[in-house]
């Protein structure tokens, strides 16, 4: 996990704000004794109780108020169950706050003051983005805790979400074509495959288009590790937790009991994946009702090689490679078995998405 130093401490379960769509408790075993990062008091710890890492800053409220210019209104570039979260701007070599338009632009999310919940999942968005690194990570620059304030600050990723891109019409952009889909698809996988390696060994427990964010280049980089775990250690080959996450990208076996694996990531890299491949979310209740979950209306047209060309987002135009949508169409059926065991791990799905973009390649030059 890097070499930062941080301690795991046992600590009890705190009230849970996740930036989910649901939150329930498992009727299986809980995790109030897991062994997780954390500090080792209340959640009205000290900031010398927290990890402390050299590449992380630690910001005052004072300057975070400043460099989004108090919290303005128009500064809101998006909101999550965790809070609201403001562009500012601060100078890149000391972090003071900056005038508005100079210097390094940053993403500020700002925690709701609601009896500290999500405190937890602050304390684990600061441990895990301070010591892991990865070109398709999202930069955390730093954090803010003072008094009852818990803020996270990030480098500003430009183009929003995928979440963005596939679904919300209206957008000055144009629509993702296939071929970038598969580019952003695939460096949302390595990540997932890094997080998975026995260098990281976490299971991300959250991933969803909302959660890979986009340079100007269009870069993929995942966020948000609120929800993140340790994995199995010794001969486990699972975690017991809560069900926490959100609904539509949630494995099988997952919401069942809470039996949480890496392949539970791999169900929900799936569910994206087919996400890409349809323009469509994972659950719409704008939609009729045998097409409300989409994973369950697509599973019979993912089996056709005829079917799935049926289900395609129409803004595609015609422009993939057949061959290359049949692989995708294959990749995300097997994503999404019901049996965690049938599912590829990360570094296949990685390998299959590497020769779909070698076909679109291809297929461009």
């Amino acid at each position: 996990m890097g070499n930062c130093c941080v301690k795991k401490i046992t600590v009890s379960e705190s009230p849970s704000l996740s930036s989910s769509n649901f939150s329930e408790e498992s009727g299986c075993e809980s995790d109030n004794d897991a062994i997780r990062f954390s500090c080792s008091c209340s959640p009205l710890c000290k900031e010398g109780d927290i990890l402390q890492c050299a590449n992380l800053r630690s910001f005052t409220f004072e300057e975070l108020k400043t460099a989004t210019r108090n919290f303005r209104p128009d500064s809101v570039v998006g909101e999550g169950g965790f809070g609201l979260v403001f562009k500012g701007w601060i100078h890149p070599q000391t972090f003071e706050p900056a005038k508005p338009g100079t210097g390094l632009v940053i993403a500020v999310k700002k925690l709701k003051q609601q009896g500290f919940q999500g405190h937890k999942e602050w304390l684990a968005e600061v441990n895990y983005l301070g010591q892991l690194s990865h070109p398709n990570l999202v930069k955390l620059i730093g954090y803010c805790l003072q008094d009852e304030h818990r803020l996270l600050v990030y480098e500003f990723m430009p183009r929003g979400s995928l979440e963005q891109h596939l679904f919300k019409r209206g957008l000055s952009c144009q629509p993702l074509s296939w071929d970038l889909r598969i580019k952003i698809a695939l460096e949302a996988g390595k990540v997932l495959a890094f997080l998975h390696s026995d260098k990281a060994g976490v299971i991300y427990r959250d991933f969803k288009t909302s959660n890979v964010l986009l340079d100007l280049n269009f870069n993929a980089k995942l966020s948000d590790f609120g929800l993140a775990k340790d994995g199995p250690t010794g001969d486990k080959s699972f975690v017991f937790t809560r069900i926490i996450g959100t609904h539509g990208y949630a494995a099988p076996e997952y919401l069942a009991c809470g039996w949480l694996t890496m392949r539970s990531d791999v169900y929900s890299f799936g569910v994206v994946l087919l996400e890409i491949l349809t323009g469509r979310r994972s659950m719409d209740k704008n939609r009729p009702a045998a097409e409300y979950n989409l994973v369950e209306w697509a599973h019979s047209h993912l089996k056709s090689k005829r079917k799935v060309f049926q289900i395609l987002d129409p803004r595609f135009g015609g422009q993939y490679s057949r061959r290359g949508i049949l692989m995708a169409a294959k990749l995300a059926r097997q994503c999404l078995s019901k049996e965690a065991k049938c599912r590829p791990d990360m570094n296949q799905v990685v390998s299959v998405l590497e020769k779909i973009q070698k076909l679109n390649n291809a297929r461009n030059s």
